[in-house]
Formats: C-alpha cells, structure tokens, sequence
C-alpha cells in the first residue's frame, strides 16, 4: 500500500489553550496523507471556534460535534467519519514530533497488518514532572523500546492512548471503540493483545505528553484507581484465569480488598496471602489471611500480586521463581 491515509481521531473539551500546539504539530508532520476528525464534546470555552478555523484553513481538518456525551462517544463519532487505511488516535492538549506518523507508517507497511505500531512518549509541564510520572515515562518506554508491552499488561496501561497506530482492519476486528468501559484506552490495549496483535518496537520518542492539573485522567472518575482493577480484573478472568487451578491473592491493602471482594461478588474461591504479621490469621470478608508460605502447598496456584512495594515485589519475584512459577502464566502483578 503506497502513500496511505492516517485517520487521526480528535476527542475534545475545552482545550483551547493547547489546541493550537496539537493542531500545529500535526500540520508540520513530515507525513502528509492525513485526515483530522476532531470532535468537540460540548466545550464551552472557545475550542470548537479555534478548530473550525483551522478547519477552513485546511480541508484534512474536520470538526464535528459528538453525537453523544464522554470520550468514548466521541471517539465513536470520529471513527464513524473517518476514511482512513490506517488509524491513530491524538489528545488535544499534546504535541506529536515531527515525524510520528511517518515513522508508525514505515512501521506497520514493514511488519504488515496484525501488528501495533507504539512510539515513546515525554511528559512535559510548566511546573515540572512528579517523581511517579517520570517513573512511569521510564517504566513504559523501557517496555516500548523492545516490544514487550504486554509482559507487564496488568501493572498499568502499556500502551499510551495518544500514541499507537494500526491498520483499519486490526482495529475493526478488536471492536474499536464498541465496548463502553473505562479507562478506554486501557480496555482497548487490552483487546489489542487478546487479539494476539504483536507490537512494533520503537526507540524514538514520538509523542509530547502535557501534565497540568485538570487534565481529564487526573479529574474525571472514569481514570480512578477502581475502573483500573475493575478492568484488570474482568480481563484476568477472561484471558489467563483457569478454574482447575487454585487461585491466590497475595495482598490485603486497598487493591487486595477491592479485587478480594469481587472476586467474592462472583462467587469465585481464592486463598488469600500476606506477610504481615499482624494480619496472619485474621479474617478480612470472613476470609482467613494466611502466611505466604502457604502458596508452596497448592497445587499450580495462579497469583494475583497486589503489593505496590517495589522492593517488596522483588521479592515476591524472587519467590515465584524459586518455586518454578512464571510470569503471566502462574503470577500477575496487578500494581
């Protein structure tokens, strides 16, 4: 396929103060065979004015209104509209580099459909990046820097929202934005790799990351904690989870109880771990805290690791491995 066409899809809301930069970064690509469907989702700032400028300077920029209410439905709007061979997804308060598309092009036209094309990103703020973001930015370009993305699926969302590309085709067949479940960009990593898509690795950073205070995933309920587990969990179940085997939970802090209820809710029987000595033998939703050890006397346990400690999880690490079990066969870490 010579030259195909990018459909670039454009969720917003009151982001006129960075929408030029967005808009600007995606005219100065160095790939031009591009369309924008950028979807307004009822702004009441100046936004859908400053897009439909941009619009009548540029016929590859289109700005429509969302046919329902919440990114998802805009999302949907914009895919419905779009014409695209291949298809992307950008934030309207971030900045690609110049040569994302082109680079996310060259890949998936070298590997060929049933692949993810993924870049790294870069947090930027005018007041700086926490310490837990720039972790975060290492963690996930580490992973995207060789590929292995969905090694580590169940800890966070490996590949960013505003920074993957793949052929129409692949993406129709992962349901697209059909399923209504937040965080959606976490759901859809997730369908990616159900659908046995293979990532492309890439070693450029190709995405602009901006970090202020009210950006939707730090303000909106949809990106709390509990849409994460609750994610994890319906994926775990649906994917790695084998009834004939024992199932553990290794973990009593927030995480521990949320997915520990569920899993109650769905009457499904685990044994429940921890190494805290105060919590040994206590009952937590009438359910009995036992020693880690105890993991030695199941019979091929699957683990769900909820401890957030990094120290800690190496541990945990070092233990799974002294007993022969494998990652994301026999273990998860879920934080």
């Amino acid at each position: 396929m010579q030259n195909p066409k990018v459909s670039i899809l454009i969720p917003f809301k009151n982001t006129a103060h960075f929408l030029s930069d967005c808009l600007d970064s995606i005219l100065n690509q160095t790939y031009n065979n591009w369309e924008v469907l950028a979807i307004d989702d009822s702004s009441d700032d100046t936004s859908h004015e400053l897009v439909s400028t941009y619009a009548k300077k540029d016929s590859r920029i289109n700005v429509f209104s969302n046919e329902g209410s919440g990114i998802i439905p805009a999302l949907r709007t914009a895919y419905a509209k779009s014409t695209g061979d291949f298809i992307t997804r950008m934030d309207s308060d971030d900045i690609m580099k110049l040569d994302r598309l082109k680079t996310m092009v060259q890949s998936l036209q070298i590997h060929g459909k049933g692949h993810v094309a993924v870049g790294q990103v870069q947090y930027f703020s005018d007041r700086g990046i926490s310490n837990g973001y720039e972790r975060y930015e290492t963690w996930l370009n580490n992973l995207t820097a060789t590929g292995s993305n969905y090694d580590e699926i169940y800890k966070e969302c490996v590949i960013p929202s505003p920074c993957w590309m793949v052929y129409r085709e692949d993406f129709d067949n992962c349901d697209g934005f059909g399923p209504n479940r937040y965080p959606e960009d976490y759901d859809l990593t997730f369908r990616f790799y159900e659908h046995h898509l293979k990532i492309i690795p890439c070693e450029k950073i190709l995405h602009l990351w901006r970090d202020y205070d009210s950006r939707t995933s730090r303000t909106h309920e949809h990106y709390a904690q509990n849409y994460f587990l609750d994610i994890k969990l319906h994926y775990f179940l649906k994917l790695h989870y084998d009834s004939n085997r024992p199932l553990v939970i290794w973990g009593a802090g927030f995480k521990g109880k949320t997915i520990a209820k569920q899993l109650l809710e769905k009457s499904i029987d685990f044994t429940w771990l921890c190494d805290n000595p105060n919590k040994i033998g206590k009952k937590i939703y009438d359910q009995p805290m036992v020693h880690f050890e105890t993991l030695k006397t199941l019979d091929r346990p699957q683990s769900i690791v909820t401890v957030a400690n990094e120290s800690a999880q190496e541990e945990i690490r070092n233990y799974f491995s002294s007993l022969g079990q494998l990652p994301m066969t026999d273990f998860f870490f879920f934080c």
